[in-house]
C-alpha cells in the first residue's frame, strides 16, 4: 500500500500504540499514548507518500489487525534489499498466525518489488528472533546493550537476514 487516508492513519496509530501497551517490541516501552507514537508514524508514513516504502496492513474481517512497513534504501547500490520494520499483530488477533500471514505477506510484496533480500532486527529478551528464524531469517550480528527499555536493563539488537 502506498496510500494511506485518514482513517487508515487511525487504525494503524491505534495498533501501533495498543502493541506498544501489550509489551510488543516495535520501536516503544509502555507505557505510551497515540501523542507519542503520532509523530514516528508520520515520519514512517513520508517514505510510504512518496512511493519509495511500502505498507503491508493486515486486514480480519475488514479490520487492521496488523502491519509492517517495507523500507526501500535510498542507495542505488542496495536497490535489492528492503528493511522490514515495526511488524506488529493487534494483541486481540495474536495467537492465530497472523503474525506468519502478515510476514508471508510482506515477502511477497518485497519480491514483487523485486528485493532479493529483507533485512530486520529484532529486540533481545523478548524470543521474537525464533519467530523470524521460522520464516527462514538468520542471524548476522547482534549489538550488545542496543536497546535500553528501562535503566539496569539493556537488550541487545539482533540483526535478522532473508534471502527471497
Amino acid at each position: 500500500m502506498s496510500a494511506v487516508d485518514d482513517a487508515l492513519r487511525g487504525e494503524l496509530l491505534a495498533c501501533w500504540t495498543d502493541v506498544s501497551n501489550a509489551g510488543g517490541a516495535v520501536g516503544f516501552v509502555p507505557p505510551v499514548t497515540q501523542d507519542d507514537v503520532a509523530p514516528v508514524l508520520g515520519r514512517l508514513l513520508e517514505g510510504v507518500h512518496s512511493g519509495r516504502d511500502v505498507l503491508a496492513v493486515l486486514t480480519v474481517d475488514g479490520a487492521t489487525a496488523g502491519w509492517a512497513a517495507l523500507v526501500r534504501s535510498l542507495s542505488p547500490l542496495r536497490r535489492h534489499w528492503a528493511t522490514v520494520l515495526r511488524v506488529q499483530v493487534h494483541p486481540s488477533w495474536q495467537g492465530q498466525g497472523l503474525g506468519r500471514a502478515l510476514m508471508t505477506g510482506v515477502h511477497g510484496i518485497a519480491q514483487q518489488q523485486g528485493c532479493e533480500f529483507l533485512s530486520l532486527t529484532a529486540r533481545g529478551g523478548t524470543g521474537v528472533d525464533a519467530f523470524y528464524r521460522g520464516l527462514g531469517y538468520r542471524e548476522v550480528g547482534r549489538l550488545p546493550g542496543a536497546i535500553r527499555v528501562a535503566p539496569g536493563d539493556d537488550r541487545d539488537e539482533i540483526l535478522l537476514h532473508c534471502r527471497l
